[in-house]
């Protein structure tokens, strides 16, 4: 799990950036918690320093919008989703379980 800080410190309206794998960008919508991928999908973009308008975030560089429930964009110039990942709060305290790489191959079973 990645250490985000404390909850107080996260007011509603408010987004803060931390390193995964890749950036990690976790936003405050009216006390719920979510955590996307920081870089915008269109051009290389800091979501975190983006716009919220509910439950979506706007990339400061061409505007595209993305939903922060489903990482999906709601229109060009973006094309592309990000990921998404879940947030977590332990006694005040906000870690974000970063998400599988996009692409990634998932376990194989094999059989014996």
């Amino acid at each position: 799990m990645i250490f985000v800080g404390e909850l107080s410190d996260l007011p509603p309206g408010e987004s803060a950036r931390v390193q995964g794998e890749v950036a990690i960008a976790v936003f405050n919508v009216d006390g719920e918690l979510y955590a996307i991928d920081d870089t915008c999908t269109h051009q290389d973009a800091s979501l975190s320093d983006g716009w919220l308008e509910g439950c979506a975030v706007e990339c400061p560089l061409h505007a595209a919008c993305f939903d922060l429930r489903t990482g999906r964009p709601s229109g060009p110039p973006a094309k592309k989703p990000v990921r998404t990942h879940e947030v977590l709060v332990q006694d005040g305290t906000v870690y974000v379980r970063e998400s599988a790489p996009v692409g990634a191959d998932a376990p194989v079973n094999e059989v014996v």
